[in-house]
């Protein structure tokens, strides 16, 4: 399971997110402050819970380096002012929660944040789809019947992401998480215009609606 760094002053939450982590499966490290954190990064964490109000070092001196490592970091304070967070947000930050917070939806927020942050694989060959489709990965193209259609750059990102997963269901909010990298909770309508736009480009009905779940490719 993933390794998350909690680098909080306050032990009382500090505990109280490793007693969570723990419950779901993570492992997870402590750091009472700023330094501590900058040493533990030699643990090699997943991803780091980070509050911005730290001794020794603040969290928002200690998030450039932590991203030196392209390590995905959750900002932890607080603060609520827009500014406090786009300060956050240009130093690298790739989430922030606000204190006090559900337990649930701090797990929830890690969770998105490794989805996003997962290595896409990338196909190494040319794939044919039928008898009149072949999608040329290396040059992003996609030829029906010898002709290009024009795909946009998400939707070429769509097919080549439902290839790497056929057979699989994939959900609307995964969907969101690796081609758009962001978590749009509550509206995946963007999805959905996208593979209406592939169905109707591709002229193919290989992409499948999975009912209340989201998609799945079966070429």
């Amino acid at each position: 399971m993933p390794k998350i760094l909690i680098v909080e002053d306050d032990i009382a939450i500090s505990d109280l997110i490793k007693m969570n982590l723990d419950m779901y499966g993570f492992t997870s490290i402590q750091a009472k402050d700023g330094l501590e954190g900058y040493n533990s990064l030699s643990s090699k964490p997943d991803l780091v819970i980070l509050d911005v109000m730290l001794p020794k070092m603040s969290g928002y001196e200690l998030l450039p380096e932590i991203k030196k490592y392209n390590i995905p970091v959750i900002l932890l304070t607080a603060k609520t002012s827009l500014k406090s967070k786009i300060e956050g947000f240009n130093l690298g930050a790739d989430d922030y929660v606000i204190k006090p917070f559900e337990n649930l939806e701090l797990i929830s927020r890690i969770n998105a944040v490794l989805r996003r942050n997962e290595p896409i694989q990338i196909l190494n060959k040319d794939i044919q789809i039928g008898e009149d489709i072949k999608i040329l990965v290396d040059s992003r193209k996609v030829i029906k019947d010898g002709g290009e259609i024009e795909l946009t750059c998400k939707e070429f990102d769509l097919l080549h992401y439902f290839l790497l997963n056929k057979g699989i269901a994939l959900s609307r909010e995964t969907l969101l998480d690796k081609i758009w990298s962001y978590d749009y909770i509550g509206n995946t309508r963007t999805v959905d215009m996208h593979v209406q736009k592939l169905r109707s480009k591709l002229n193919t009905d290989l992409i499948e609606t999975v009912y209340k779940f989201g998609y799945r490719y079966d070429g």
